[in-house]
């Protein structure tokens, strides 16, 4: 018998954002770590540039955050992404993540795990930040900029 909850077929194609189940919300995370990011917007443009410096939470081994369930104890001013906020959120988040693709109307990429059936399949894309990132606690925000994501996918 599994633990894990039973999704939906292809739900992402047949439900809207607001109507998955939270099994199903959680699942469409492909676990790239790049939300994880400290991002840089640009004042003139809006333009989001991604850095390679990590939240002090995210795992760079796995991607994953490391304390997901309670990272807003640990991390106050961490956005918890819902169907309520990715209108408002969708333009910080990658334009590979599906919470994005999904909200402005498009698919899941060919390399998502919901279609490989493989949760590596995003690290052999090369849409992941494994082993990429850097911590936080060893940049100080005025360095950030020399720390730019040069892949940003």
């Amino acid at each position: 018998m599994s633990d894990r909850p039973t999704l939906r077929p292809r739900f992402w194609e047949r439900h809207a954002l607001d109507a998955l189940t939270p099994a199903e919300w959680e699942a469409l995370c492909d676990g790239c770590g790049r939300c994880c990011l400290h991002k840089l917007e640009d004042a003139d443009t809006h333009e989001i540039a991604y850095t390679c410096v990590a939240c002090k939470l995210l795992d760079d081994d796995t991607c994953r955050c490391a304390q997901y369930d309670i990272r807003k104890e640990i991390v106050p001013d961490c956005v918890v992404l819902t169907p309520d906020n990715i209108a408002e959120i969708a333009y910080w988040m990658p334009e590979t993540c599906a919470y994005r693709r999904l909200h402005q109307g498009r698919g899941l990429p060919a390399w998502h795990p919901l279609l490989t059936g493989d949760p590596d399949s995003v690290h052999r894309a090369g849409i992941s930040v494994r082993h990429r990132t850097v911590p936080e606690f060893e940049v100080t925000v005025d360095e950030y900029e020399d720390y730019l994501l040069k892949d940003d996918a």
